[in-house]
């Protein structure tokens, strides 16, 4: 049998051209029939594309979220009688193109379409541009289903729905069949021409990416069955958690394939990052292959954060407001955008530079052409936060446009700590007396309510730190109605407010969302800023915290996993496999495959200190210790070493006593809130031929995505099992997780600090003629359940050092 990934067979690299039809901007899970020739596309897609007109406007935000926009939509239509439809599919043609969606609502009774939107604050504040988009949508359905069921004419009607106040406003229009149909043909008409591009380009793309080779000829051992897994995964629609280990190219092993199985298959891939590193070694490699003699004509967009894609920084962060009035890239954006857009799409590469040239050069916001180009891009790469979180752009237009994607998820047991950060939210009492002092009068009566329930929650806290099983009720209702009427007043603003006035609202607004959906997947809890105070006084100062503390992000990620026609997560320290699968919310059929490496247990010496304690009570004991082994280690073979320690604290006092104890031993290390600057000073200390110890803590920045080849590092001392602190907020979450899995420490401490302590250990042995070791100092190491998590090609041994004092009677 042809290998997939070097020789795709005739059912899977059929091109575009020969596939059922051509569907980058509202495509669908499975092709669906359609003639070789047609471009199908959704209605919102192509009014988004036709009918935006104006500035940027941003003032009337933030919008709803998915899950809101769905109860909205759910209870206005629960509010009509008999004969109402909901969701009524649609489809109709013009020349090449194929244009279908879902109306929202058909009053039979009436005859007439309803197209609901959902907001906050006053309808009045919802800008000219916005509303002519909207009644571009519900025209395209009315004229669908005029077609669709004979009818000579209709009403047509947007409902706007506060979920605030959920009040609706009505706006009606009456239209014949004949002018809905003009109306149609003039969106469809302004769209033809782009269409067809598009359709030459998905075709052309399909084409070379049939014929593309694996661009380093050869597979390295571990990376074709990777490879295989992944093209099988985006091909076949389903999910794959792969462990692979580092320095195999999981990078070029994943992307190659799942572009691969991009053809006749898939819209789009999502390549999807915690850290720059892996944005940059993601886009790397997509520039190798789009350079490869006959490489496909691939649009690769780079996405980053609205922070830093900013051309009007101001302080806090947050820059000018997005509209009209406050900055220019923003007036008449919609109006220049055709243009920016087509000269950012010129060259197909995208990366931040590249969109922000061609942004400027048309005087458009960079961060929001960005937005668009993702609609016409093959790759995107970006954060996680673009696909996973609760307002993800990625995943709302994947839904939205019905693209079928498939993602690649790197480093992916970062995913379970950022995702529990996406769906986390706090309050601070601070925080409300600040927005509080910046407040008009008319906003004093919600938030003087609101701070009163949060001090009485404060004060008849008895411990420093509390859970509760159920979220007050008082509580929940007064942030509903403060927040409706902050959006009240930042609608009759303009958008426009104090930092800290604005910073409370988007808490309120995250805090109420999470806190509707709390479940078992959560903890509701308070902490007091002063455990010492006393009963009487608590409460009075401006100390306490209230959290929606996520322990288990599945059930927010699940839908995200669904939404993708191909999923694949990878990683060189995903054991076990379980604990991803459960907290992570994968599907129940996710495919698992653990990848050899292309590494030999004698290219590492792996040693178990297992005769040092490195609990916090015992530090004070193992310093001596642990510094003559890392002097012992480095005189028997000089060369560059890290040491990887549990804290900021307990490096310093090792790299102390080092100093004192071994001054002629280079040495040097991480401070805390290093810069990018200072990170790459400390890397360029491990310069080949050099010899010294530079210190880290364990899950920093320098403990993965560190590529240090050859004699750059040929040592680590990991000075922890990487655990995480013992106290009260771990503890609570070791009982969720308990008794959601059975597996309580496991979840909560075990396994997070073995992967830590893999991926430092990983920094050392990078490519196939690398040598070094690894020093795992602490007795834990020897427990079986500990060794078994360690990756199968280690042979670890033991290794006892001497009495404490050697050292200091070696040295004087």
């Amino acid at each position: 049998m042809p290998d997939p990934v070097r020789a795709p067979d005739a059912a899977i690299s059929t091109s575009a051209s020969a596939s059922a039809s051509v569907s980058t901007c509202g495509g669908s899970p499975t092709p669906a029939p359609a003639a070789p020739d047609t471009y199908v596309v959704a209605v919102r897609a192509l009014c988004e594309f036709t009918a935006r007109r104006g500035d940027l406007d941003l003032r009337f935000t933030p919008a709803p979220s998915a899950q809101e926009g769905q109860a909205g939509h759910l209870f206005v239509t629960q509010r009509r009688g008999a004969g109402y439809e909901t969701e009524v599919s649609l489809a109709g043609t013009h020349g090449p193109l194929r244009v279908r969606g879902r109306a929202d609502g058909y009053d039979t009774a009436r005859n007439r379409l309803e197209e609901i939107k959902t907001h906050r604050g006053s309808v009045d504040r919802i800008p000219d541009n916005h509303r002519a988009l909207h009644w571009a949508q519900a025209k395209v359905y009315a004229h669908l289903l005029c077609e669709q069921r004979g009818l000579d004419a209709m009403d047509v009607a947007l409902v706007y729905f506060d979920i605030g106040t959920q009040q609706e406003t009505v706006l009606v229009e009456t239209h014949d069949a004949d002018a809905l149909r003009a109306f149609f043909t003039d969106q469809c008409e302004r769209f033809i021409a782009w269409a067809r591009q598009e359709m030459v380009h998905r075709q052309s793309r399909d084409a070379a990416l049939a014929s593309l080779a694996f661009p380093h000829g050869e597979f390295r051992a571990g990376q074709r069955d990777l490879a295989k897994a992944v093209f099988r995964a985006g091909r076949d629609a389903h999910c794959v958690l792969a462990q692979a280990p580092t320095g195999i190219g999981k990078t070029m092993a994943t992307i190659f394939p799942m572009l691969k199985a991009c053809v006749g298959t898939l819209d789009k891939v999502f390549f999807l990052c915690a850290k720059t590193a892996g944005r940059q070694s993601a886009l790397a490699a997509l520039q190798r292959l789009r350079a490869a003699d006959g490489g496909p004509p691939l649009r690769v967009l780079e996405m980053v954060a609205r922070e830093q894609a900013c051309e009007h920084p101001a302080s806090g962060g947050r820059g000018n407001a997005c509209n009209g009035d406050a900055c220019r890239l923003a007036r008449g954006f919609h109006d220049r955008l055709p243009a920016a857009r087509a000269t950012a799409l010129q060259d197909c590469f995208m990366d931040r530079a590249a969109v922000r040239t061609a942004a400027l050069a048309h005087d458009v916001c960079p961060y929001f052409l960005s937005q668009e180009l993702a609609r016409w891009s093959d790759v995107v790469v970006g954060d996680y936060n673009y696909y996973f979180d609760g307002s993800a752009m990625l995943h709302a237009m994947t839904v939205a446009y019905q693209w079928r994607v498939g993602l690649l998820v790197d480093e992916a047991h970062n995913m379970v700590e950022r995702a529990r950060r996406m769906y986390t939210a706090e309050l601070r009492l601070d925080d409300l007396a600040a927005a509080r002092r910046a407040a008009p009068v008319a906003l004093r009566k919600p938030l003087d309510a609101l701070r009163r329930i949060f001090r009485q929650l404060l004060k008849a806290q008895t411990q420093p730190y509390t859970v509760y099983d159920d979220m007050p009720p008082a509580l929940l209702e007064q942030l509903q109605q403060t927040g409706s009427a902050l959006s009240a007043h930042f609608a009759e603003q303009g958008g426009e407010a104090p930092e800290p006035l604005l910073q409370l609202y988007f808490a309120i607004l995250s805090f109420a969302r999470l806190a509707e959906d709390l479940g078992d997947h959560a903890l509701f809890d308070i902490t007091l800023a002063q455990p010492g105070e006393t009963a009487a006084t608590r409460g009075q100062g401006q100390g306490g915290t209230l959290c929606v503390r996520n322990v288990v992000p599945g059930p927010y990620l699940s839908p995200r996993f669904k939404a993708a026609h191909g999923a694949v997560l990878f990683s060189a320290t995903l054991n076990p496999m379980a604990f991803y699968r459960d907290t992570l919310g994968l599907p129940g059929d996710c495919r698992t495959i653990d990848v050899p490496g292309p590494f030999r247990a004698e290219q590492l010496a792996v040693h178990l200190v297992g005769n040092v304690s490195t609990r916090y009570r015992d530090r004070d004991a193992s310093i001596s210790a642990i510094v003559e082994i890392m002097a012992r280690a480095y005189r028997e073979h000089p060369g560059n070493y890290i040491c990887f320690a549990s804290s900021f604290e307990y490096m310093d006092r090792l790299a102390c006593r080092l100093r004192s104890c071994a001054p002629d031993l280079p040495s040097w290390q991480q401070a805390a809130g290093m810069d990018a600057a200072g990170r790459v000073a400390f890397l360029d200390r491990f310069a080949p031929g050099g010899a010294g110890l530079g210190f880290a803590v364990l899950g920093g920045v320098f403990g993965e995505g560190v590529d240090l080849p050859g004699d750059r590092l040929i040592g680590a001392f990991i000075v922890t099992l990487g655990m995480p602190q013992v106290n009260p907020v771990n503890e609570q979450m070791m009982r969720r997780m308990d008794a959601r899995f059975g597996c309580g420490f496991e979840y909560t401490y075990l396994y997070p600090g073995l992967q830590k302590v893999v991926q430092a250990a990983g920094r050392v042995i990078r490519t196939e003629t690398d040598r070094g070791s690894v020093y795992l100092i602490d007795d834990r190491f020897r427990r079986a359940n500990v060794r078994a998590l360690l990756p199968a090609w280690w042979r670890p041994r033991r290794l006892d050092h001497p009495a404490p004092e050697h050292l200091a009677a070696q040295h004087g």
